[in-house]
């Protein structure tokens, strides 16, 4: 299928192709006809299958193909998102996808001064991407008013649950129009989401990308068993051994980050750690030298991990295995973008057999374990 068959306009379509997207992704195949047919959708999907452009591309096209109501310009879409990176990157695909459709689009989020982001808003704002927080603050303040919503999404919920963010949404959910199109996107499906699907969806169209799916074939997966107190030795045996361009390490916690970014910097591996706990500033600073190549090794934590997207990201290392199967295969599809290969590394140790067995079922394949390296 090309993205010609999906009913994007020619506007959308030149978009498209300057992005240097070919074919549509299952996600985007699924979701953007119904989008534009107006329905609500619950989308499954891990970060990593073009998500993003699945509900962007049609919510431009519609927006850009009629005018704000009442003739002046104001909040027509509001998409949510749990952390300000995400945020960001969602902002910035609005920002490529639309840039020939004269819809205006920003992003708000906590953590830095409010005045440049109100700034914007007052410049006039068709779609606005935000954090709870900062949109609740904004909307406190009389700053923000969402009675004009036609289109409401959000985006990774299973994450918006886990941080607590329910309450604020039911917040901004009193202040949007009950007559509205909403989608919802979450990795996992459970119980808890359903039921805030059954609160916010009416009807909805239902598409699932499933798990294992999402792990191109162009990413090359290594099982590594070693002792936890080895398991700094080892990372910086593979990054000097494999000569490694450029990592992304997940660990489990923002201090567990700060103490491996500080041993490889100790070792002459140029790292930074990002997390919640490092300001707004601080955080984009360590992307932006991570992108740039100044920085060798990118140490996160999962949830400030969302909405890092890296282009020829060479390596994915889990230094530490998740809990959770299906955070696995969001770590992993950070590398192996847009069809450049990638490798993505995991540390094991004996604690944390029972978590790569749950990973190995929901892959439904078996890992290749390397058993020749010093800390076996």
């Amino acid at each position: 299928m090309s993205f010609e068959n999906l009913n994007l306009s020619k506007t959308l379509l030149e978009s498209v192709r300057r992005e240097g997207y070919h074919e549509p992704t299952i996600i985007q195949q699924r979701a953007i006809p119904p989008i534009l047919a107006g329905r609500d959708l619950l989308g499954c999907a891990q970060t990593g299958t073009g998500k993003t452009a699945a509900f962007a591309l049609p919510l431009l096209q519609k927006i850009a193909g009629t005018e704000n109501r009442g003739g002046t310009r104001v909040i027509r879409a509001l998409i949510l998102a749990p952390t300000r990176e995400l945020a960001l990157q969602i902002n910035e695909s609005f920002s490529s996808y639309g840039k020939m459709t004269g819809v205006r689009n920003t992003c708000i989020y906590g953590g830095i001064p409010q005045q440049k982001q109100e700034k914007s808003l007052k410049q006039g704002v068709d779609i606005l991407i935000a954090t709870p927080g900062r949109l609740i603050d904004l909307m406190d303040q009389r700053i923000i008013s969402l009675s004009a919503i036609e289109y409401l999404v959000l985006d990774e919920a299973d994450r918006m649950l886990d941080m607590g963010f329910i309450p604020d949404i039911r917040r901004i959910l009193a202040k949007v129009p009950k007559e509205r199109q909403t989608m919802l996107f979450s990795a996992t499906i459970t119980p808890e989401i359903r039921k805030l699907a059954g609160t916010l969806l009416i009807s909805p169209v239902a598409v699932t990308v499933e798990p294992d799916a999402t792990i191109a074939g162009l990413i090359r997966q290594s099982l590594y068993y070693v002792s936890k107190e080895d398991k700094r030795s080892l990372l910086r045996h593979v990054i000097n051994q494999h000569s490694i361009e450029n990592a992304l390490v997940f660990t489990r916690t923002r201090h567990g980050a700060d103490k491996v970014a500080k041993d490889l910097n100790k070792n002459g591996i140029t790292a930074d750690a990002i997390h919640g706990d490092k300001s707004q500033n601080r955080r984009e600073s360590s992307l932006k030298g991570f992108k740039k190549g100044s920085i060798r090794v990118l140490v996160a934590t999962d949830i400030a991990s969302r909405g890092i997207d890296i282009d020829r990201l060479s390596h994915v290392i889990n230094f530490e295995i998740p809990e959770t199967p299906e955070t696995y295969v969001h770590r992993i599809g950070r590398t192996g973008r847009a069809g450049s290969k990638g490798s993505a590394l995991s540390f094991c140790s004996t604690e944390e057999k029972p978590y790569m067995k749950g990973i190995h079922k929901l892959i439904n394949e078996e890992i290749n374990v390397v058993k020749s390296h010093p800390f076996a």
